[in-house]
């Protein structure tokens, strides 16, 4: 179990060292996105990869 002091250190650092980025997704238009988030293992490992991708294809043109 944390304590207090290490509950108030994660959320001091999630405060400064993170962002929170929210999507809402219709699930009509978007269903085949939805059905495509369901089947990767980590949704996030998988939207960071393809940003990367898209940067580094960016970056080459």
């Amino acid at each position: 179990m944390a304590t207090e002091a290490q509950k108030k250190a994660s959320a001091n650092y999630a405060k400064k060292m993170t962002k929170c980025v929210n999507l809402a997704f219709n699930k009509k238009t978007d269903a085949d996105i939805l059905e495509k988030l369901d089947q990767v293992d980590s949704k996030m490992g998988y939207i960071k990869k393809l940003i990367r991708e898209d940067i580094a294809k960016s970056e080459k043109d």
